[in-house]
């Protein structure tokens, strides 16, 4: 008996099927991409995965449902954390939209409404300097463009603050070997003000995608096609 490639696509994955190093989210995020579109879960070119990195200015992001955590609530603050989104169909209900989180107690994937109600709880009450803002990037474009010599891993002596994983850094397709602050450092000031159809292009275009807040997270997927 065989799966259909849209009941596989919806169902639940062991986590431990894909590639996972802690606190590496960003390579374990760029690895998902590749491995749900060669395991036919996601379209073949990743057309319909996007790259989401979770931070702020003060690099302070409070996520909750964390197996990093080690309180019942699994809340973390993280200082950023990436995930991916699949984009699902035509519908324009979050729920039709996964999270992909390799770091997450949840079901994997989970899906949207869940993700953001579960461990982003937009209405728990937090001091300002825990707002966060979401970078989404197309995943076509993250996979060529991104890189990273995993610098930002090591301490002022050169030693490794977490061991990096076994395999070769990511270098991008135009020889680039390190870039991944631009995808982290995210400001308010860059958080498009109102959801519309330029967001939506842009996003197809940008190297570095669209900022987005809070209550503009599930309108985003709500928008695109």
């Amino acid at each position: 008996m065989t799966t259909s490639k849209l009941e596989a696509s919806t169902s639940t994955w062991d986590v431990s099927q894909f590639q996972h190093t802690p606190f590496y989210c960003e390579e374990n995020v760029y690895l998902l991409c590749k491995e749900l579109s060669a395991k036919g879960i996601a379209d073949a070119q990743s057309s319909d995965l996007f790259v989401v990195f979770i931070s702020n200015e003060k690099k302070q992001i409070p996520l909750w449902h964390q197996k990093a955590s080690n309180r019942a609530d699994g809340v973390v603050l993280w200082d950023y954390h990436v995930i991916c989104i699949q984009k699902k169909g035509g519908g324009d209900s979050p729920s039709h939209n996964l999270v992909w989180d390799l770091d997450s107690t949840l079901s994997f994937p989970c899906d949207l409404a869940s993700y953001v109600s579960e461990t982003i709880r937009p209405t728990f009450q937090t001091f300002p300097e825990f707002q966060r803002y979401f970078r989404i990037v197309h995943a076509p474009i993250f996979l060529r463009c991104f890189a990273s010599d995993r610098r930002h891993m090591k301490d002022s002596l050169g030693d490794w603050l977490h061991q990096p994983p076994l395999y070769e850094p990511i270098v991008s397709e135009d020889g680039t070997v390190h870039n991944l602050n631009d995808y982290f450092d995210i400001s308010a000031a860059e958080a498009v003000k109102e959801a519309g159809d330029g967001m939506s292009d842009a996003v197809f275009t940008q190297k570095l995608g669209v900022v987005v807040g809070e209550s503009q997270l599930e309108e985003f997927f709500s928008q695109i096609s």
